[in-house]
């Protein structure tokens, strides 16, 4: 006789007395839910940045002339630091309580029963009951065994599953494959295994994103600009030019402040946080930031068909015995198989809900379902060995029963075969030769909304691949109930090379009858032909697949091992929530685009005007000839920024957007940004030599010829967004001729004109500055259609309306 659970000692829980004095003691498994930094932290990685330390910096040397006007870039301080903190302080708390939401329960037995808890509230010495798809949460002996398999992948890099015993050690962070059993706490909270990688894997973060990557190449670029460049300015406004040292500090800060691309950074986070933010209300935790820019980089998602394009739950359609069985206790067997299932899955849940009276049928030994095996059984001390599990595996599929089974799951039902084995189900050989007895028929129910999802995916040239350990016709007709066409393919017939594989996943759609090792290799072979690949799943045989996946995607009711792998985890369990991912994912990549090339046309253009001031500075105190005052104060440049960059980029960069996401982020700010800042650079320093009248000029004469300036440079950074806006809604062609309206308002309001060093009286300069203003945004608009050209894109003035479209609200 084989027992069922081998016991050690005896397995008993802790004390409400014995929990008391570990808590007393500090014995316990506080650790935080999330490694996010502290709101103190926020403060000062928000406080203390490059950015605003350069411009307070210049903001204190301004504060010396006793110009407290030309101080007003100062505000951009204030503004950086408070948006950023305020929202990822929001995004953290969004985080913290989806977490706690999200987050596995071990089931601990203590004295007063056995309950789910939190894992904080796990103390030193407690027995923890595990079952297949449980998250081992923190370090322990196991003290009760029985058929236990344990994933330690995530800790060590090994794939095969681990068989364990009786006072064998198991680390927090692997997880259950099979079987059942018992452990008790060794080491918890900060001593645990995998607590510190833990800590390190869920930090808020930004890092590892093609995103931010891309930003920090453009910084590290503009840095190798922005020091010759502000070198040669200050030398030449300090020391080649006569006004006084006031007025060529005004200059030289005048010069400097533009070329910072101070909100870039901001803008960015921003984005993120309020991705975070919304895409929480919708019940989705973003386990690590960059899966929402990830995911709408995917042209690839793998989804399981039970729990994701299903529901979780079945239910008992029909029992068809075959007239070979008669005399077999075909619903006595169920209720024996049901009721002695320790950690059934949803199909034994449902068996049990029919025959929930078990006929106390004594066992010799059980073998819990496995993923790659396919069937489950008991042997029975007195009535034999009894199996259930996929017809096809456990009989010869070209048999009567098995092609009977199929033609049930052609029509969606999920069919199990209910059989007796001639072995005991723990021989090697189990199940040896089984006799049919009867058919299990289940309904599974399609999610009402994955139809739709499927249809956005679609819409949006996204491939979608369903992928089931099921019979292959049954999940080919639950594919075709929701429009995806093509014939399932039967997993035991794929090949094992890599490349023959991929060809496989490129011609079929459906496939059935797939083991957890092919669902991962299925994922390594689309990712070997440059696809992005995002894995959909909610059990244990899905975790590898989620792991090896761009990016993975849990369901909420799923196992904790599948929720601890993910990126994403829909809480609602919703497969409909993934467009909403997609979607928010897209608004974030397309409007940082869009917003980096306002900020980086804006670095583009200061360095160049700097660099030609310069020069001209330079050879005046070489060659003797005129210098050259830069032609603009800090409270110019400030005012520039208004309604050319700041506002507008700040409601760009939350704004809805659809827009499929594009490889290449730099190439493409780059393609836009750079020749746009030339144009508005050169036209600038044009009009500003026109209007220029020498070291000799009156006060009111260099005002006139700053103004005229500033009227080019906002003439062409206004069209610069005009075209940044496209393609247009109604909201966004409003929201660029509000803030050339704007402008308009500022330069005909005398106190504005007077605060602001503004003196636009001069007709003609006046002229010239609109007409060199024109001409840039002539040819700012044809570098726009050039742009296309080059990155292979028809350029769109008006957004085109979209069939299928599912907007961020």
């Amino acid at each position: 006789m084989v027992a069922v659970l081998t016991v050690a000692r005896a397995a008993a829980g802790l004390s409400d007395d014995e929990v008391a004095q570990r808590v007393a003691d500090g014995q316990t498994n506080d650790i935080p839910v999330r490694a996010a930094r502290s709101v103190h932290e926020i403060v000062r990685a928000n406080v203390f940045t490059r950015i605003n330390a350069i411009l307070g910096v210049l903001f204190a040397i301004v504060l010396t002339t006793g110009s407290l006007i030309n101080g007003l870039f100062g505000l951009l301080i204030v503004f950086n630091s408070v948006i950023g903190m305020v929202q990822e302080i929001r995004a953290k708390q969004t985080l913290d309580k989806l977490a706690i939401v999200g987050q596995a329960k071990p089931l601990v037995r203590r004295q007063s029963g056995t309950v789910a808890l939190p894992p904080r509230e796990v103390v030193l010495d407690d027995v923890i009951e595990l079952g297949p798809g449980d998250q081992i949460v923190v370090d322990g002996d196991l003290v009760e065994v029985s058929d236990l398999e344990v994933d330690e992948s995530l800790l060590t890099g090994e794939a095969e599953p681990i068989a364990k015993n009786i006072g064998d050690h198991v680390m927090s962070g692997s997880f259950v494959i099979s079987g059942s059993g018992a452990y008790r706490a060794t080491r918890v909270g900060g001593e645990a295994y995998a607590a510190k990688l833990a800590e390190e894997a869920t930090k808020f973060t930004l890092v590892k994103s093609e995103l931010r990557n891309g930003i920090d190449q453009i910084l590290k670029f503009i840095t190798y600009l922005l020091i010759p460049a502000g070198l040669l300015i200050i030398y030449t406004q300090l020391f080649t030019t006569d006004v006084g040292w006031r007025a060529s500090v005004l200059a030289m800060v005048g010069a400097l402040v533009p070329m910072v691309p101070e909100g870039l950074v901001l803008m960015t986070s921003l984005a993120f946080a309020v991705g975070v933010i919304r895409l929480g209300r919708r019940q989705c935790l973003v386990q690590e930031l960059p899966a929402i820019e990830g995911l709408a980089r995917v042209d690839v998602v793998c989804a399981d068909k039970t729990g994701t394009l299903t529901e979780n739950g079945m239910q008992v359609s029909e029992i068809i015995e075959f007239d070979g069985a008669a005399g077999l206790p075909v619903h006595q067997a169920l209720a024996a198989l049901a009721a002695d299932d320790a950690r059934p899955n949803a199909s034994i849940q449902a068996i049990a809900e029919a025959f929930p009276t078990s006929p106390g049928w004594v066992a010799n030994a059980c073998e819990p379902f496995k993923s790659s095996a396919k069937w489950s059984g008991v042997s029975y001390r007195e009535h034999g060995n009894w199996v259930i599990g996929a017809p096809d595996v456990l009989l010869e599929p070209s048999s009567a029963p098995a092609e009977q089974a199929e033609r049930i799951g052609a029509r969606g039902l999920r069919v199990l075969l209910l059989g007796v084995g001639d072995l005991p189900v723990d021989h090697p050989d189990a199940p040896g030769q089984v006799t049919p007895a009867a058919l299990v028929v289940l309904e599974q129910k399609i999610r009402p909304d994955a139809r739709p999802a499927l249809e956005y995916f679609a819409a949006q040239e996204v491939s979608v691949k369903v992928i089931s350990g099921d019979n292959a016709v049954s999940v080919g007709a639950v594919a075709g109930e929701l429009g995806l066409s093509g014939d399932a393919m039967d997993a035991r017939k794929l090949p094992a090379e890599p490349d023959r594989l991929a060809d496989a996943l490129e011609e079929h759609t459906v496939f059935g009858r797939v083991r957890p090792d092919q669902k991962r290799a299925m994922v390594r072979a689309l990712q070997a032909r440059d696809h992005t690949v995002a894995m959909t799943g909610d059990g244990v045989n899905d975790v590898l697949a989620l792991k090896d996946a761009d990016i993975g995607v849990a369901m909420g009711a799923g196992s904790s091992a599948a929720r601890s792998v993910a990126q994403i985890v829909l809480l609602d369990n919703k497969f409909a929530t993934l467009p909403y991912v997609v979607g928010e994912g897209r608004r974030v990549i397309g409007n940082i685009e869009r917003v980096a090339n306002l900020f980086l046309t804006k670095t583009v253009y200061s360095v160049l005007l700097a660099l030609l001031v310069g020069l001209v500075g330079l050879a005046s105190a070489l060659f003797g000839t005129e210098p050259l005052l830069y032609p603009f104060q800090p409270i110019h440049v400030t005012v520039a920024a208004w309604f050319t960059i700041g506002i507008p980029a700040f409601i760009l960069s939350l704004a809805p957007n659809n827009e499929r996401a594009h490889p290449g982020f730099v190439q493409r700010v780059m393609s836009g940004a750079l020749p746009a800042g030339l144009v508005v650079g050169i036209a600038t320093f044009t009009s500003y030599l026109l209007a220029y009248r020498g070291s000799e000029a009156t006060a009111v004469q260099q005002i006139q010829a700053s103004t005229t300036a500033l009227i080019t440079l906002l003439t062409t950074a206004g069209w610069v967004l005009a075209v940044v806006a496209r393609p247009y809604q109604w909201w966004r062609l409003t929201l660029v001729i509000c803030c050339g309206l704007a402008y308009v308002g500022i330069f005909a309001i005398p106190l504005a004109r007077e605060k602001f060093l503004l003196d636009p009286s001069n007709v003609a300069l006046t002229s010239l500055a609109l007409g060199v203003g024109a001409v840039g945004a002539v040819a700012i608009e044809a570098v726009w259609w050039a742009r296309g050209a080059m990155l292979g894109e028809r350029p769109k003035l008006w957004r085109e309306s979209a069939t299928t479209t599912m907007t961020q609200r």
